[in-house]
């Protein structure tokens, strides 16, 4: 069933159905949303756009064009997920960080979209000329076009699911809303949608949140409240390593015994979607066992997605580590896709897990690796690691149970 949704959806993005000359032409649009909206961030704070995403043309199987997951498991490629998000529209309205509070009818439709489990149907009239302008971010999956909404309704029966409706209308905090439908199976993008539209939270505080912000938000809250877990198991008894590609992002992942820490390197290649240069770019970001106290300014919202997962699976073993990752984003990177991009790429590098007896063998494992599949020597990156400077002591925080 998904590779038939997969080739139909593909192939119609594919053929030509909509010129860019006719787009101006574009007033109505009777479609289905995936369901998925998009809180703008480039207005001066508290005003932001609010927007509803739909293809262009009507689509039943509309969740396609918003599901991250579906993509990294079908492994579509970077002009694959160009194609499916070149479809969609983002017809939009201006609103204020507060409007939640004040229950504008747009703001209403936004929510009521947001929180559907089911893709939604929708009559838009558009207020002016479609916005061909297109511009990639390291957080954000970009979207296809813009243009202002004039008018919007839901013209479909909206589904809800009852622990999401439970959240909704409790007065628990945000952080308290997301851990709740974390733990009922609710993963990380719907759950960043929810926050973004401002139904989470005291109803006091409820608030529209950028999606750049809602999606980082998101991965560090669920990350810290695994984190709590994490710190009270037993270290790992081997020392692992984990390696993977996707998308040209090549990630290797070294654990070793110890008290939790993390440590990210991302490596920029000329040539890939964020170095134009003729130079090697690098960023990197670190946390002790007690955390960060400020954001990972470095390495951004990457940061987050890729500790994410790597929390789940120690998590999901009952084990702490303190934890090297090594980013190489190739030039087969060649057009960001968003934050999503690493989270799935260390999903699949976790996949694939070797062992070693010792640090030693660990870090020479982890060179051979790298120079055989990635074509890239990382002894400069692994000298320069706080991480692995640290290391040294935490026998001896062992040996006091932290």
């Amino acid at each position: 069933m998904s590779s038939d949704i997969k080739f139909e959806v593909l192939k119609k993005n594919s053929s030509v159905n909509f010129k860019l000359n006719e787009l101006g032409k574009v007033s109505k649009i009777d479609g289905v949303s995936p369901p998925s909206v998009f809180i703008g961030s480039k207005l001066k704070y508290p005003e932001m756009n609010v927007g509803i995403l739909s293809p262009l043309q009507r689509e039943e199987e509309a969740w396609i064009y918003d599901d991250a997951k579906f993509w990294a498991k079908n492994n579509l490629a970077i002009e694959e997920v160009i194609a499916l998000r070149g479809g969609l529209l983002n017809s939009r309205f201006k609103g204020h960080a507060l409007s939640p509070r004040l229950t504008d009818r747009f703001t209403l439709i936004a929510q009521e979209i947001a929180i559907a489990s089911k893709p939604v149907d929708v009559e838009i009239e558009l207020k002016n000329k479609i916005d061909l302008d297109k511009k990639p971010d390291r957080v954000l999956t970009q979207h296809g076009f813009s243009a202002g909404l004039k008018s919007a309704k839901v013209v479909s029966n909206v589904k809800v699911n009852q622990k999401v409706d439970k959240v909704i209308n409790d007065e628990i905090k945000a952080s308290e809303g997301i851990k709740f439908l974390y733990k009922n199976n609710f993963d990380e993008y719907t759950l960043s949608k929810i926050l973004s539209v401002g139904v989470l939270g005291l109803k006091k505080n409820k608030k529209f949140v950028p999606t750049r912000w809602s999606i980082t938000a998101t991965d560090d809250s669920i990350g810290k409240d695994i984190l709590e877990r994490v710190r009270q198991y037993k270290w790992i008894e081997n020392h692992e390593l984990f390696y993977g590609e996707f998308l040209g992002n090549q990630y290797l992942l070294l654990l070793f015994p110890g008290v939790f820490s993390y440590e990210l390197f991302e490596l920029y290649v000329p040539g890939s979607s964020w170095n134009p240069s003729t130079e090697m770019k690098a960023s990197t970001d670190y946390e002790d066992f007690y955390g960060r106290k400020e954001y990972a300014f470095n390495c951004a919202g990457g940061y987050y997605a890729s500790r994410l997962p790597i929390l789940e699976y120690l998590d999901s073993i009952k084990r702490q580590a303190s934890v090297l990752v090594i980013r190489i984003e190739t030039p087969s990177y060649w057009a960001a896709l968003g934050v999503w991009v690493v989270r799935e790429s260390v999903r699949k590098a976790l996949q694939k897990r070797m062992t070693f007896a010792s640090r030693e063998e660990l870090l020479d494992g982890a060179k051979q690796i790298s120079k055989i599949k990635y074509k890239y020597d990382n002894s400069g990156i692994l000298a320069k690691s706080k991480l692995l400077s640290q290391i040294k002591t935490q026998k001896k925080l062992g040996e006091f149970g932290i």
